[in-house]
């Protein structure tokens, strides 16, 4: 069961039915999905990936995903899972384009490692990056997370494959760790709660 999460600004919590408008509204924001597997997809694509967060991610307790909220609104989406990249878990978080620049992506990045090794047990987790996305390169750095190496993708991109180990976290390495706000970031990650 995906357990909830907080930091000093954000609650992230799994999701509920309710919050199918925001997450197809969050997804539909091609600021956001350009950063987000193949980018845009269609409105019906956006609401059966929602659904099967329910019916396949959630029922069949495959990885962690949860809804993002500050001040009780849905501003982004986040997961912790294994990553077709390496053999390991990969984070991966979006947020909505109103709340860039305010610190909260380092405070979701850092929230989902802190998971991935406190309560995963995980001794290193990764980021798959495009290239282009220079933010979210620059904050993942920050961070502790080490470039390791580049996938050419059929289009021609590149994604970036980061990686952090557990020994080499920034700061105190207590589950009660305090998360100090940074530049935030539009997305990480590869495809958002594919089926495993």
């Amino acid at each position: 069961m995906t357990p909830t999460l907080r930091t000093e600004r954000l609650l992230l919590d799994p999701y509920v039915p309710g919050d199918e408008e925001g997450f197809v509204a969050l997804f539909q924001d091609r600021r956001v999905s350009r950063w987000m597997g193949d980018g845009l997809a269609s409105e019906a694509e956006y609401r059966a990936l929602f659904r099967r967060i329910f019916t396949k991610v959630y029922a069949q307790d495959l990885f962690d995903v949860w809804a993002v909220r500050r001040d009780g609104l849905l501003i982004g989406h986040a997961e912790i899972k294994p990553t077709d990249a390496v053999h390991g878990y990969e984070i991966i978080y979006a947020l909505a384009p109103e709340v860039w620049g305010s610190g909260l992506g380092r405070e979701v990045a850092e929230a989902l490692v802190a998971h991935g090794f406190d309560a995963r047990g995980l001794t290193e987790v990764y980021a798959t990056v495009a290239a282009p996305n220079s933010a979210s390169l620059t904050l993942l750095d920050r961070i502790g997370f080490e470039h390791i190496r580049d996938i050419a993708e059929e289009d021609g991109g590149t994604t970036r494959v980061l990686m952090r180990r557990s020994d080499s976290l920034p700061g105190p390495c207590s589950a009660d760790r305090r998360r100090v706000p940074t530049p935030g970031l539009p997305a990480v990650g590869g495809e958002p709660h594919r089926d495993r």
